[in-house]
């Protein structure tokens, strides 16, 4: 730091503050020191910054033993985000047999992690959560979570999602409205099921049985071929992922019916090439990166011992042609 200060022609506090804190620092000086830097390839050492600030700038990531599309994204955007916020994150997953909470704690603890963040999307993972509460800050990612005692819980609106995928198909004029469900231990794949259901109640249409899959194209299958058998099949599904609104499409199209004219589909997540299905896949499109951010404000607001509010970040309705609608410019 001294070199890159004698460089730049500032003080060693300048480069201090141009690091920690560079809205503080006038643009022309802010300039010179990141071009010293640059040119130097000057690093931070964050033990030695850990040393003198008594902060390692560590947070710990507990996270499902699972490689799902939602949990492994909500991991990535935690890790941008704690980059921006000048953090950095060491991750642990749990749900195996060789790995119980307190093992993940006393891994943290060793590392000195200044809070940790659960991506909770099972009952399980809530209650391992909890158990992590109490020594460290703790915030879980969590939709609906019930009864979070001390945890600071953030999510995406999961529920609102099933809404706005069940109202589009209502606005297309589908009166019978399945739902192909993730699993029932899931908060998402609930909350998604509770979205469709009260979509559904608040257009006085009729609610069929939840046909309970999963998060995988064989889920979607097998779900589909229960509808086919079904005397009055719905005109309109909606899946609990992309992945299970693939299987559906699967089995719809070896039945010989046409999509959407006979059957629309609307999935969740729109994983990468969604827009490469037959038909592109109408989905609902997940906010991670927002909820990554929000889950490390969240976290640094409690470090700091400030409140927060954990206002649900609201996922979007992405349009293509598996709906039956004409889509957006640009999906």
């Amino acid at each position: 730091m001294a070199d890159v200060a004698a460089r730049a022609g500032v003080s060693h506090q300048t480069v201090s503050r141009v690091l920690n804190s560079p809205a503080l620092v006038r643009p022309s000086t802010r300039e010179r020191v990141e071009e010293a830097i640059a040119a130097l390839g000057y690093r931070r050492n964050m033990s030695a910054r850990a040393l003198a600030t008594n902060r390692t700038h560590l947070i710990g990531v507990v996270t499902p033993a699972v490689t799902l599309f939602g949990p492994s994204h909500t991991a990535l955007a935690i890790q941008e985000a704690a980059r921006g916020f000048g953090y950095a994150t060491i991750s642990a997953a749990t749900e195996t047999a060789s790995t119980s909470p307190t093992e993940v704690l006393d891994f943290f603890l060793t590392l000195g992690v200044e809070g940790i963040i659960v991506v909770a999307p099972t009952i399980q993972t809530a209650d391992e959560a909890h158990r992590l509460a109490g020594t460290l800050p703790v915030v879980a990612i969590a939709t609906d979570m019930p009864d979070p005692g001390p945890l600071r819980v953030v999510a995406i609106d999961n529920e609102q999602g099933g809404r706005d995928a069940t109202r589009h198909l209502i606005d297309l004029g589908h009166e019978r409205i399945a739902h192909i469900a993730g699993p029932s231990d899931w908060f998402d794949a609930r909350a998604r099921v509770e979205g469709w259901r009260s979509e559904l109640e608040a257009a006085g249409l009729p609610v069929p049985e939840v046909l309970n899959g999963g998060w995988e194209g064989t889920d979607g299958y097998a779900a589909a071929q229960q509808i086919l058998a079904q005397p009055e099949r719905p005109t309109a599904v909606f899946a609990a992922n992309d992945y299970v609104a693939l299987g559906a499409m699967r089995a719809f199209h070896q039945a010989g019916l046409r999509i959407p004219d006979d059957v629309a589909i609307v999935g969740y997540d729109d994983v990468a090439g969604c827009e490469f299905y037959e038909p592109p896949l109408t989905t609902v499109r997940q906010p991670f990166a927002d909820l990554g951010r929000h889950a490390i404000d969240t976290l640094l607001s409690v470090l700091d011992g400030h409140a927060v509010g954990t206002e649900p970040s609201r996922p979007e309705l992405v349009v293509r042609e598996s709906s039956g609608a004409r889509p957006a410019r640009g999906n």
